[in-house]
C-alpha cells in the first residue's frame, strides 16, 4: 500500500486541511473521531466523521450531537 493510501486529510473545523497517516489499523469508514481545544475559554469539541472518496480518506466535520446535562437540563 502506498503513503499515499495511508493518509487522511481533515476538512472543516479547526483542522481543516491537516493531513496524517491513518496508523496500522485498517481504517472503518463512519469512523467518528473527537478533537478537543483548550485555551482561555470554554472548551470547544468537534467530531470529525471519516469517509472514502475516490480522491482517497477524510474526515469531515461531523453534525454536532447534543448531549444531555446530567442533570437533564440543556
Amino acid at each position: 500500500m502506498s503513503d499515499e493510501s495511508r493518509c487522511v486529510r481533515f476538512f472543516g473545523g479547526p483542522l481543516d486541511g491537516r493531513v496524517q497517516e491513518l496508523g496500522d489499523a485498517e481504517p472503518v469508514p463512519g469512523t467518528v473521531i473527537r478533537h478537543i481545544h483548550l485555551h482561555g475559554g470554554p472548551k470547544i469539541e468537534t467530531r470529525y466523521e471519516l469517509g472514502l472518496t475516490e480522491t482517497g480518506w477524510e474526515y469531515r466535520v461531523a453534525a454536532a450531537q447534543h448531549e444531555p446535562e446530567p442533570d437533564g437540563l440543556r
